[in-house]
C-alpha cells in the first residue's frame, strides 16, 4: 500500500540549482544544500539566506499558492517568525509546477529538549496561536484560504490509518509505551463537535517549528496546510510538545477551551505524531523519529 508522502516528482539538487539560477539570476551562482523531504515538498537552502520549496505531489501546488497569497499579509502580525515568500518560480519544460523561495528562518527544528526547555516556550506558543486564531477568517478567505476540505478532525475516517501505523510501530518494536498507545486507539470514540471558523496553521508539529540557540521556539514554517477550521487542529501542539506544567501555562495564556476541544486536540496530537513517526522511519530520519516518540510520551502525561 502506498504511503501518503510518496512523491510524484523529486527535484534533485542540480535541477534545483538550474531552475533557481535560470529564473532568478540575481542568486547565481547558487549554493544549494538539501534541508529535507516533507510530505509535500523537497526543500533546499540557497546561499545560506533563502529556502526554496519544490512540490513533490500535484496536491501541494494549490497549497503553495495559498501560502503565497496569505503569508505576506500575516508575517508582520505574528509574535514568531514565519517564512515569508519572496521568489515565485514558474513551471517550465524541466519541472511542471510552480515553486517558491522564502527568507530563511534562522534556527533548527527542536530535537531532544528537556521538559524545562519545552515549558519556556509555552507562553510564546500560546500568544502565537491566540493571534493566529483571531486573524479575521473572512479576510483569509478573500486571500484564497480554504475551509477544512480534508475534515482533519474526522476521527472515524482516520482511525484505520492510525491503526495501520500503530501496528507497524509494534512490529518494528519502536515505542516503549506501546500498550498505552494501543489502549488509547482502541478506545477512540467519535466526538461530535461544533464547527468553528478560525485561521489555523493546520500542520503544527516538531518538524514545522524552529528553535533558537537557547531552545526557545522562535519560528513556524511550512504553511501548506493552512485553512479555516477548528482551533483544536493547532492546539494539538500543547499536547505533543509541552509537558503538563507547560500545557497549563499555555492555556492560561491562550485562554481556556472547552473539554470537547481538549479531547479533539489530544486525538489530533496522537494522529499527527504517529504519522510523523512512520514518515521519519520510512525516510531513515532517526532524530525526528526519536523526537516523535518523545512527543507521544508527553501526550499521555497527565
Amino acid at each position: 500500500m502506498p504511503n501518503a508522502w510518496d512523491a510524484e516528482q523529486i527535484v534533485s539538487a542540480p535541477l534545483a540549482k538550474t531552475l533557481i539560477e535560470t529564473q532568478f539570476p540575481e542568486l547565481a551562482p547558487a549554493k544549494i544544500s538539501l534541508l529535507g523531504y516533507g510530505f509535500d515538498n523537497t526543500v533546499y537552502q540557497v546561499n545560506d539566506r533563502f529556502v526554496f520549496r519544490f512540490p513533490r505531489r500535484e496536491l501541494a501546488v494549490g497549497l503553495l499558492k495559498t501560502e503565497n497569497q496569505l503569508l505576506p499579509s500575516l508575517a508582520s502580525q505574528l509574535p514568531l517568525s514565519i517564512a515569508e515568500p519572496i521568489f515565485f518560480g514558474k513551471p517550465n519544460a524541466a519541472y511542471p509546477w510552480p515553486f517558491t523561495g522564502y527568507h530563511y528562518v534562522q534556527g533548527n527544528p527542536p530535537a531532544r529538549l528537556t521538559e524545562e526547555e519545552r515549558t519556556q516556550s509555552a507562553s510564546i506558543l500560546a500568544r502565537f496561536l491566540r493571534t493566529l486564531h483571531h486573524y479575521p477568517y473572512l479576510k483569509a478567505q478573500e486571500l484564497g484560504v480554504p475551509f477544512d476540505e480534508l475534515n482533519r478532525l474526522d476521527m472515524m475516517k482516520r482511525k484505520p490509518a492510525l491503526e495501520k501505523y500503530v501496528k507497524q510501530m509494534k512490529e518494528r518494536n519502536l515505542y516503549s509505551n506501546q500498550g498505552v498507545l494501543e489502549d488509547y486507539v482502541n478506545d477512540i470514540q467519535e466526538i461530535h463537535y461544533q464547527e468553528k471558523h478560525v485561521l489555523v496553521h493546520g500542520d503544527l508539529h516538531i518538524k514545522n517549528m524552529i528553535v533558537n540557540q537557547t531552545n526557545m521556539v522562535s519560528g513556524i514554517i511550512d504553511w501548506g496546510d493552512v485553512h479555516i477550521g477548528h482551533p483544536a487542529v493547532d492546539l494539538a501542539i500543547a499536547y505533543s510538545f509541552l509537558p503538563p506544567k507547560g500545557r497549563a501555562r499555555f492555556f492560561k495564556e491562550y485562554g481556556e477551551v472547552d473539554e470537547e476541544t481538549h479531547r479533539l486536540a489530544k486525538w489530533k496530537a496522537v494522529f499527527t505524531t504517529v504519522v510523523l513517526g512512520a514518515h521519519s522511519y520510512d525516510q531513515g530520519d532517526k532524530q525526528t523519529l526519536a523526537a516523535a516518540l518523545e512527543s507521544l510520551n508527553l501526550i499521555f502525561q497527565e
